[in-house]
């Protein structure tokens, strides 16, 4: 049988220029999807209205298409779905997996410090809890006196409902997921209406897409977007976690580092073809 078109996605965050790590991750996908006459996506994650700006927007669509890149008409916006985002909240509320945090980041690294030995996870120590035991009449009273709050993953509780779950990496094998790795992860902010987490999540099972390709960084937090999936009655797809481009002294680049920024380069007056080779994919 022959397999289906993979159709992949490159999700940039508008909130600085694109660089090498960049291009090496659209590039990765792009051609992930060509070799199997496959689809090539394209996503801007902007939810973070507070630091994304429609000038490094434009500017991703044009460092893009000077690499060579196509990708399918429309483009999905995050800033354009946050309904799909609260629905999928509504939901998981209704099981009875979240749960409101008053904690400010200040009281949580007290309750952390005070612990003797406060577990640690990919991300570093993890959310003590504090605010899981809560009543729910207390709950209500303080949502009803204003006080700001996230919305937290009862993990014990959604991995107690999903049961056992794997996950498929085409580099890696089949692995066991273990969200639990995470503690109970914030899915909404007051100021944020919904998580790295929960958006890609639902985005790429409304993209349709197939091969999940990204950096080897993110590959703890597959854990639990593949609980999520499980929850949320999502489409599993593969993923490929590829290794990451470094500077000279190997660290892994920043948007802060300008010099290796694809404008910066082109400015310098880089061919494309140099730029696709730095980012280690020569013609």
């Amino acid at each position: 049988m022959t397999p289906a078109p993979t159709v992949t996605r490159f999700a940039p965050s508008p909130s600085g220029r694109l660089h090498l790590g960049h291009a090496h991750a659209a590039l990765f996908a792009a051609r992930a999807a060509k070799e199997s006459g496959g689809r090539f996506l394209l996503r801007i994650e902007d939810i973070d209205l507070g630091r994304c700006t429609p000038d490094f927007e434009a500017a991703i669509y044009q460092d893009l298409a000077w690499l060579g890149l196509a990708w399918e008409t429309p483009v999905r916006r995050q800033s354009e779905h946050l309904a799909d985002y609260r629905a999928a909240l509504d939901r998981l509320a209704a099981m009875g997996l979240l749960y409101p945090c008053f904690c400010t980041r200040r009281e949580i690294a007290a309750e952390i410090a005070a612990a003797a030995r406060a577990p640690h996870g990919p991300d570093g120590p993890l959310y003590p809890g504090t605010c899981r035991g809560l009543s729910e009449a207390e709950r209500e009273r303080r949502r009803d006196a204003g006080d700001p709050h996230a919305l937290r993953l009862d993990v014990a509780a959604a991995v107690a409902a999903s049961g056992p779950l794997t996950w498929h990496d085409r580099g890696r094998g089949t692995r066991a997921a273990e969200p639990a790795l995470h503690g109970d992860v914030v899915l909404a902010r007051k100021d944020i209406a919904t998580s790295y987490h929960l958006a890609v999540t639902l985005d790429d099972a409304a993209q349709g897409v197939t091969l999940v390709t990204r950096g080897e960084d993110l590959l703890p937090a597959t854990h639990v977007h593949r609980l999520l999936q499980a929850l949320l009655g999502l489409p599993v797809p593969d993923w490929h976690h590829h290794g990451l481009i470094g500077d000279a002294t190997g660290r892994r680049l920043a948007k802060r580092d300008d010099a290796r920024a694809i404008a910066s380069l082109r400015a310098a007056g880089t061919s494309p073809a140099e730029v696709r080779a730095l980012a280690g994919f020569p013609d």
